[in-house]
């Protein structure tokens, strides 16, 4: 039954997306992030969704007469360099034939992500897109917070399989990035209840997060928390709710919680965190060795560490964003990939600024913000954890982007048409008044 409903929801959407390109990034963001044909247990299951939607969107916006020009932005100009370099480290891989899939991955996100700036042009199409990556991830979100009440967060939650999210660890991580975005959500809409159940979606992702059991998203989640009481329009409140829910949440889960996370002062005895350590280390050796491309994709693996590492027999992953870019893509890959982050956080200030004091445009004040607060839990908790090419910091990127340019035309606008009233002003004749005095 569920392979029935996604193939129909899919392909009935296929007509929308001719007729309203922008649509056609709504789908792909609800297929990328959510994965909801990996909740079904028949053809749905590994039927090429993406591939459809991809298609029929890139069509489009061949097609479509509206407007699809790219905004002037370095985040794009850093999106294309770093799409550039990755394309350069693969030429020059250890692993060509596995760098090269992996770099097909990395560059489809790269695509879709500059489609969906070429597409979203409006406060309505921002809105939409917020509201899917929102959807998709609260689901998960939702559904494992009252998995972990249930089980007294004695059980670990996962999340979909076969998705960038399956892991405890990064299912959590993804939670963390999108609460802030719901509470964009919960500012931009005046309905008490609506206000209130986005409040109790936002706690149960916070638990499911918890019920992770993941070290990394704990202290991600700390730096978020901070963040976001501090940029938070309502202090009191937001910092009312977050006194009552953390320790709360804290404080319910089970002795095996708390032990995991203690060791996060007791790294030295973890096997899994001096692993890490000695990923991080093979990483920058292997930099070092090779500082313009690093080591292309997939180099995490037994040849890799042998040459570069302290311990060959202790393999990990990168898990780290950082270390993850340097190992595969060198210094200049790292630059590039830490050179994103900065010029969305510094766009976001702008916009921050520019709407200060503007009612019309609080939104798009609140939303940079917020993006903010998504982007320093994600810089946080990443740094535990291999997702250098999730999809969801980058469709965050670009709704800066398109924010951004809404925001800046908004501005521009209003500016012209106050030099328009000047230029008539100055072109009025000037009337002497009739002499009142007697001739």
């Amino acid at each position: 039954m569920r392979d029935i409903i996604i193939t129909l929801i899919v392909f009935g959407s296929l007509p929308v997306i001719f007729k309203r390109p922008w649509f056609g990034i709504v789908m792909w963001v609800w297929i990328s992030v959510m994965n909801p044909h990996r909740l079904s247990w028949g053809f749905a299951y590994s039927y090429p969704f993406a591939a459809i939607i991809g298609a029929v969107t890139l069509v489009t916006l061949v097609l479509t007469k509206d407007d699809k020009k790219l905004p002037r932005s370095p985040i794009i100009w850093a999106l294309i360099a770093f799409s550039f370099w990755m394309c350069v480290t693969t030429l020059f891989a250890f692993f060509p034939e596995a760098s090269f899939e992996m770099l097909k991955v990395a560059l489809k996100t790269i695509m879709m992500t500059i489609v969906t700036i070429m597409l979203i042009k409006k406060k309505e199409h921002i809105f939409a897109v917020a509201w899917t990556l929102v959807g998709s991830l609260a689901y998960y979100g939702v559904k494992g917070g009252i998995f972990t009440i249930s089980s007294g967060g004695s059980s670990m939650v996962w999340g979909p399989e076969g998705s960038y999210i399956e892991g405890n660890n990064e299912v959590a991580l993804a939670f963390i990035t999108i609460i802030p975005i719901m509470y964009f959500l919960a500012l931009s809409y005046n309905h008490k209840w609506f206000k209130r159940g986005m409040y109790m979606a936002m706690a149960l992702c916070g638990l499911a997060a918890l019920g992770s059991y993941s070290r990394g998203a704990l202290v991600g989640m700390v730096a978020m928390l901070c963040f976001m009481w501090w940029k938070s329009p309502k202090k009191v409140l937001t910092g009312t709710i977050m006194l009552l829910l953390v320790p709360a949440g804290i404080v319910f889960m089970p002795a095996k919680w708390s032990q995991r996370m203690d060791t996060i002062n007791t790294y030295q005895q973890d096997d899994s965190a001096m692993g890490r350590i000695n990923a991080w280390k093979m990483a920058t050796n292997l930099a070092l060795d090779r500082p313009l491309v690093g080591g292309g994709y997939e180099v995490w693996n037994g040849a890799t560490f042998r040459r570069y590492s302290d311990n060959p027999e202790d393999m990990h992953a990168a898990h780290s964003i950082y270390f993850q870019a340097l190992g595969e893509h060198g210094f200049v890959g790292l630059g590039l990939y830490l050179a994103l982050a900065f010029l969305t956080m510094r766009r976001c200030a702008w916009i921050v600024k520019a709407t200060a004091g503007r009612d019309d445009l609080k939104w798009a004040g609140n939303l940079a913000t917020m993006v903010q607060v998504s982007m320093l839990g994600f810089g946080v908790g990443g740094a535990f954890l291999s997702l250098v090419y999730y999809d969801v910091p980058y469709y965050l990127m670009a709704l800066v982007v398109c924010t951004g340019y809404i925001v800046e035309n908004t501005l521009k606008a209003e500016a012209g048409q106050g030099k328009t009233r000047q230029r008539e002003q100055k072109r009025m004749p000037i009337v002497q008044p009739a002499s009142t005095m007697p001739t």
